[in-house]
């Protein structure tokens, strides 16, 4: 992979984790200081089911940072943009689509084949 490339990728995976860590403290400081009370139990639903899905987005965005951290230190070491299984490069298009990814689309679809034969 060109150091260009590289470039691009670095910049945009610590663009992505600063991004995720200020909407984690965004979201934290508005859940703590959100005090409201609804009388009408369907306001009460309404806002308790924003809450829900605001913290299954944080939760994957939670888990996607050590992902990120790890894509760095794959640009770091050498090995970003090769594929785990096969050892092939990783499409350019393939890294912009899902930049933390490990594997090049021939062995992610193998994989996904065998976790359905398998019923995962």
């Amino acid at each position: 992979m060109k150091q260009i490339d590289l470039d691009y990728f670095d910049k945009l995976l610590k663009d992505t984790l600063q991004d995720l860590s200020q909407r984690g403290l965004e979201s934290l400081d508005e859940m703590t200081d959100n005090r409201e009370v609804h009388a009408d139990p369907a306001d009460r639903a309404t806002m308790e089911t924003d809450r829900s899905f605001m913290l299954r987005l944080r939760d994957r965005e939670r888990k996607l940072i050590p992902k990120i951290q790890e894509a760095l230190g794959r640009i770091q070491s050498g090995n970003f943009g090769m594929c785990e299984d096969c050892g092939e490069d990783i499409s350019i298009e393939r890294l912009k689509a899902r930049p933390v990814t490990t594997l090049c689309i021939k062995c992610k679809s193998i994989r996904e084949e065998e976790e359905s034969l398998r019923g995962e």
